[in-house]
C-alpha cells in the first residue's frame, strides 16, 4: 500500500511577498528576544486578512452577511479535485469550463499559470480568474469549496455569485508542485470573529 504524499500549497508570509494592490503589507518583527535578555522570543504579525493563502467571508462581497467565524467546516476539508487550467490566458468562463471533467467534486481548486506569479515580489494585475458564468457554472453544479492559485477568485460579481450560494472562496494558493487529479484538502483558516477572510494553512494528501 502506498504511503500517502502530503503537499503544503501554503505561501509562506513574509514582508517580501505580493499583497492586493492596496491591502496592508505584512510587518513581522521581534519584540521579545532571548538573545536580548527576555524569557522568550516573542514576535507581532501585522498584515491584512487577504494575505497570502486566505478563504474569503460571505460579509468580504456581501453587506450585513456573515464572518469569516460562521463557514461551514465541512467544507473545508474532504475529496478535492485539482483541475489544470494553464492554458487559460486571463478568465475562466464557461466555456472553459465545458472543456474540463469535474468529476463531481464538490471541491475544485484550479491550477493556472498564476503558480508562478509568485516568483515575483510585487503584486500581478495579469492574472487568471474566473469569470462570472464560470462561477455560475460551478455554483450549478455543487461546487462547495474553490480554489485558485493567486489572491482573488476574480471580480465582485464573481464573488457574488459564489459567496451568496455559499461556495467557500480559497485563494493564493501555490499549486506548482502538484499535479492535477483528486486529494483530500485540508483547509484550517484563522477563526476571526466577524472578520472578511482570514489567512489559511492548506494541506493536500495524495488518496
Amino acid at each position: 500500500m502506498a504511503i500517502p504524499e502530503i503537499f503544503d500549497i501554503s505561501v509562506v508570509v513574509k514582508p517580501e511577498m505580493p499583497v492586493w494592490d492596496g491591502d496592508p503589507g505584512v510587518r513581522l518583527k521581534r519584540v521579545l528576544e532571548m538573545a536580548s535578555g527576555d524569557a522568550a522570543n516573542v514576535s507581532e504579525l501585522c498584515c491584512g486578512v487577504h494575505t497570502g493563502t486566505h478563504v474569503d467571508a460571505p460579509n468580504h462581497f456581501i453587506e450585513g452577511a456573515p464572518g469569516v467565524e460562521s463557514l461551514d467546516t465541512a467544507a473545508l476539508v474532504g475529496p478535492a479535485r485539482v483541475v489544470d487550467l494553464r492554458t487559460v490566458e486571463s478568465l475562466i468562463d464557461a466555456a472553459a469550463l465545458s472543456r474540463v471533467d469535474l468529476g463531481g467534486a464538490t471541491r475544485v481548486l484550479f491550477k493556472t499559470r498564476n503558480s508562478e506569479l509568485w516568483e515575483r515580489p510585487d503584486f500581478e494585475p495579469d492574472h487568471v480568474s474566473i469569470a462570472p458564468d464560470g462561477a455560475q457554472v460551478l455554483v450549478a453544479s455543487g461546487v462547495r469549496l474553490v480554489g485558485i492559485d493567486y489572491l482573488s477568485v476574480g471580480s465582485p460579481e464573481t464573488h457574488r455569485i459564489l459567496l451568496g450560494a455559499g461556495v467557500v472562496c480559497l485563494e493564493g494558493l501555490d499549486l506548482r508542485a502538484v499535479e492535477p487529479g483528486d486529494y483530500e484538502l485540508f483547509c484550517g483558516p484563522i477563526k476571526l470573529e466577524g472578520a472578511d477572510g482570514a489567512p489559511a494553512r492548506v494541506l493536500l494528501r495524495t488518496t
